[in-house]
């Protein structure tokens, strides 16, 4: 692979602009840019969730993979029409899912995001990508996107959600909701 960026300020941006990878131009703010920001930012909190300890070795390998992932998913928004994401994406995540899942006892109540720091950083980016999933169902009202991808997002914050109880366990315990709770 060549050189990508061999000079990182263009000013071809200046004017609120920026290119996609087939040579186009949009502004800044559309919903196609709005949504590759939304999935970078996802992309940037998995990685902080890999700097806690408590999060499974097995998880990490996957999380690591999923990295790979969304910079696939920020490519197809890149190049309109593009499709890299596959069903067997999809798949590997509800493997990981129920593997995860397994171990835990059922939930009865909701959870608080809390439990240690390793479990807040997996419900942060929980919440980051149920948003970059909300952008891409827009944009897909407006253009046509990979449905592997909506259901890849969809899948991802399953797994980030189940991946916080396990790594709450490891740290100190899930928190439970307690409704109408006063102080």
């Amino acid at each position: 692979m060549g050189h990508r960026l061999s000079k990182i300020y263009t000013r071809t941006g200046d004017a609120g602009t920026t290119g996609l990878a087939d040579g186009s131009r949009v502004d800044k703010d559309c919903l196609r840019i709005e949504t590759m920001g939304d999935v970078d930012e996802l992309n940037c909190a998995i990685g902080a969730v890999l700097l806690h300890a408590a999060v499974p070795a097995v998880s990490r390998a996957c999380l690591t993979d999923v990295q790979h992932a969304l910079f696939d998913v920020g490519g197809e928004m890149a190049i309109p029409g593009a499709s890299t994401l596959t069903a067997r994406y999809v798949e590997y995540l509800e493997e990981h899912l129920d593997a995860l899942n397994e171990a835990l006892p059922p939930l009865k109540e909701f959870i608080l995001p809390g439990g240690g720091a390793g479990a807040v950083a997996c419900h942060v980016a929980r919440s980051m990508c149920r948003r970059a999933e909300r952008a891409l169902i827009r944009l897909g009202r407006e253009e046509q996107v990979n449905e592997h991808s909506r259901r890849y997002l969809n899948r991802l914050s399953d797994l980030l959600f189940v991946l916080a109880r396990v790594t709450a366990r490891a740290e100190q315990g899930e928190v439970y909701w307690q409704p109408g709770r006063e102080r």
